[in-house]
């Protein structure tokens, strides 16, 4: 590429200047710009035509003389004032483009040609043709910024007209090197991909020992379908680039980076081991997912899905890099920025038919059997321990009994104390801290289950109140068509507001979430089940808790069917003690709210980051948690109302129950030991951690431990009639734990909205039902859990949903 302007032709007594400006080259036939015949020529010698050239600038003297001067060098010219490349390159393609700089000084508004280069290059066709700039004022840092910024060369005005023609037929003559043909891309600096396996290839060639770990990565981007069917195949190229200067910045974490015609990023990491890798990989995922990225001059947001493989297990290069992309296609299902590594099963290769495993036959049954091993590991195993130590000489039943009391005391006291909390909670700002933003609300939805109540809930969300734009984005997944989405359809075309988005492949709502959220436009996200139905100022009272500082606001989720059944008028009463006294409670008292999967409010940016990870059965809490890891403050407000229907039989209770404690272990086996290592909680968060992560995982089985301990001492007495019932710590005890269930009715009665609280009779049905049966109910609800996690059974049941009639609003 020349890129020197030769400075020393300005004073040519032939310079461009000086031959257009005498009569003697002046053509009257030629004086329109746009004019393109060839026929006339300099009176030099010029055997062949320089090809088409476009010129670009305002139209004027400095135009003319332009075009005659690159005519009289036997170039046919076309004309394209700025703002009109795109259309007059559509007309007749050029060989190259001569533009010209309007304010060579590049000072206070010497930004035109600039804006020339970008336009130029922005266009797909303008891309690979040179490019040459004339200048009037060729400044050196002029020159630097133009070149940088696409340029092929730079030229006086005032330069020899020969030196002009001359630099345009050599750019014409040369032999365009394709990138894939070049080690690195001169731009980017990226490896092509035969270069990159070449790269790989000798990795793999050195010796094993002398390796020391190493990884291979694809990443691939969620979007790119959408985007280059939308933007065209130029945004495979693009999205890798915007991927690299991610990479890039992070560190040296990666050591060669390399591109493929897909759009994939290839990486490749020598030298570390799998779990630094891993980190590393999430780190990057993280880190593209909270960017805006502009991508054929779209602001977009991108989904990173990355598969990965250790060195030591690729055999050969193209075969490592295809193993890795199979891991991609893992990574997109999920959207969950979390790195997959590859297995043999993603390769699609049909397996052998086999006998299954033992643990697959064994495992159902022990599921079935749940309760019973509940029993004999929370009953007879202790009673039989408490046995057999104190015929070795220690009475440790004895003892556990003051454990369990204490135990039971602790719990209620815990129970009050969020009770008492609850009556201080802090109020939402009465104003905002900034203006009104665009909003959006993500209804997740597996339409088979929602089919009968879908469309009310849309209908009740394009009523809400938002001073602001507010799309309402329904990510839905269904295995087969179902009539309810052409209503669906009918609706959005009726009202542009809504948005479908059919997940393809989903089987979650996490995933549903995930492919909604590089989609929304709004600044913040309000997440919702599809039987939800907000208060009609939702959004805005969330937004003032949002841009006054916080990142999450739970609401307040109202149960909306609770005359359906009993159950379901228990439900309604519970979600009082839980959302208008529990969350605000807690929220005061350990510094932290938790999201409950809905009706909760997310920074848009926070939650591109953060993402849902649908393994986890409770993925929201799970997101909670690692938001809180970054620094997120999460609050909780009570008056933030959402409707929503309940379980109306006892098995799709128990189902619904039984999956939130699974997913409550599967939080606290993950992120509690290491939130009470963060140096990011304080130790009132991490007392609040270790009460709702650990403790409420003991407590199940604590409460259990009085049934061993009786039995012991009865054992240990001679009998059930010699025991002393009258202990007065224990009575007392006692009594002050039976009292936590009244007391949180109470206070649930109190801080109910109005149209449950008017139902008196519901709260003393709750009080009597909670005290002698539903507590108990929980907790066998939550050793069955721990069971079954431990078993490895961690099937998603879906909660029924149904058109019922709801509970009247007073």
């Amino acid at each position: 590429m020349l890129t020197s302007h030769h400075s020393h032709s300005q004073g040519s007594p032939t310079a461009l200047l000086d031959t257009v400006d005498d009569p003697a080259h002046t053509d009257p036939a030629h004086t329109d710009p746009a004019h393109t015949d060839t026929a006339h020529t300099d009176p030099a010698d010029h055997s062949r035509s320089g090809g088409h050239v476009l010129v670009v600038g305002a139209p004027g003297p400095r135009l003319e003389r332009l075009t005659r001067t690159l005519r009289s060098t036997g170039h046919a010219v076309s004309h394209a004032p700025p703002g009109e490349i795109d259309r007059r390159m559509g007309q007749a393609h050029p060989d190259a483009i001569v533009a010209l700089d309007e304010h060579g000084d590049h000072g206070e508004g010497g930004e035109s040609g600039l804006d020339v280069i970008r336009e130029v290059r922005t266009v797909p066709a303008g891309r690979a043709l040179p490019l040459l700039m004339v200048t009037a004022s060729p400044e050196p840092a002029g020159v630097v910024d133009m070149l940088r910024q696409g340029a092929d060369d730079c030229i006086p005005e005032a330069s020899d007209p020969v030196e002009l023609s001359a630099r345009i037929e050599a750019k014409l003559r040369r032999v365009p090197v394709p990138v894939e043909n070049l080690l690195r891309d001169p731009r980017t600096g990226l490896y092509s991909q035969p270069h990159f396996l070449d790269e790989l290839d000798r990795e793999l060639q050195r010796p094993e020992a002398a390796r020391r770990g190493g990884v291979l990565a694809v990443v691939g981007v969620a979007e790119m379908a959408a985007l280059e069917a939308r933007l065209g195949q130029r945004v495979r190229r693009e999205v890798a680039e915007r991927l690299a200067g991610v990479a890039e910045r992070l560190g040296s974490f990666c050591d060669r980076l390399g591109w493929d015609e897909d759009g994939h990023l290839l990486m490749l990491l020598p030298g570390v081991d799998e779990e630094t890798a891993r980190r590393g990989l999430e780190k990057f995922a993280a880190t593209v997912a909270g960017t805006r990225f502009i991508v054929a001059d779209e602001n977009v947001r991108l989904t990173p899905a990355i598969g990965w493989l250790p060195l030591a297990e690729c055999a050969e290069p193209a075969q490592g890099v295809d193993q890795a992309r199979d891991a991609v296609q893992e990574a997109l299902r999920h959207r969950d920025l979390r790195p997959v590594r590859y297995a043999p099963w993603m390769r699609g290769a049909p397996h052998r038919h086999r006998r299954p495993p033992l643990s697959a036959l064994i495992r159902p049954a022990l599921s079935a059997l749940s309760p019973v091993l509940a029993l004999l590991l929370g009953v007879a195993v202790p009673f039989a321990l408490y046995q057999q130590t104190y015929q070795l000489g220690w009475d440790l039943g004895s003892a556990m009994y003051w454990v369990v009391v204490a135990g039971l005391v602790l719990s209620a006291l815990l129970i009050v104390l969020e009770c008492l909390f609850s009556l201080d909670a802090p109020s939402r700002p009465k104003t905002p801290g900034a203006p009104y933003p665009p909003a959006s609300a993500v209804i997740a939805a597996y339409l088979p289950n929602e089919a009968a109540t879908i469309v009310e809930t849309v209908e009740s969300f394009l009523r809400l109140d938002y001073p602001d734009e507010l799309e309402i984005v329904l990510a839905y997944n269904t295995p087969h068509p179902l009539p309810v989405e052409d209503t669906l359809r009918e609706i959005a075309a009726r009202d542009p507001r809504l948005v479908l988005l059919p997940v393809a492949g989903s089987t979650s709502k996490a995933q549903n979430v995930n492919a909604a959220v590089t989609r929304v436009r709004g600044e913040f996200v309000g997440i919702f089940d599809a039987d939800h139905h907000p208060a009609p100022t939702a959004f805005k009272d969330a937004w003032h808790w949002l841009s006054n500082g916080h990142d999450v606001v739970q609401g307040h989720c109202v149960i909306r069917n609770g005359e359906s059944s009993r159950v379901a008028e228990l439900v309604a009463v519970e979600f009082e003690a839980i959302y208008a006294v529990s969350h605000p409670g807690r929220t005061r008292l350990y510094g932290f709210g938790v999201f409950g999967g809905s009706n909760g409010f997310w920074r848009t940016d926070l939650l591109a980051r953060t993402r849902m990870h649908g393994s986890m059965l409770t993925e929201d809490i799970d997101s909670t948690l690692r938001a809180l890891g970054e620094g997120a403050r999460f609050t909780v407000d009570r008056t933030l109302i959402s409707r929503e229907l309940a379980p109306t039989t006892l098995k799709a209770l128990w189902n619904q129950r039984s999956r939130w404690a699974q997913g409550w272990l599967q939080v606290s086996l993950k992120h509690l030991w290491r939130g009470l290592r963060s140096p990011v909680f304080t130790v009132r968060q991490k007392l609040g951690l270790l009460v709702l992560l650990g403790w409420r995982e003991v407590q199940p089985w604590l409460t259990l431990q009085i049934l061993p301990i009786l039995l012991y001492s009865a054992w240990k007495a001679g009998g059930l009639q010699r025991l002393d019932w009258a202990v007065p710590v224990c009575v007392l005890a006692m009594l002050f734990t039976m009292a936590a269930g009244p007391v949180q009715a109470l206070f649930a009665w109190r801080l109910a909205v109005p149209e449950l609280r008017t139902r008196s009779r519901w709260f003393w049905s709750y009080f009597f039902v909670s005290t002698f049966f539903y507590s108990h109910f929980k907790n066998m609800v939550a050793r069955q859990a721990h069971l079954k996690e431990a078993l490895g059974d961690r099937q998603w049941r879906v909660t029924p949903r149904a058109a019922t009639k709801a509970v009247a609003r007073r």
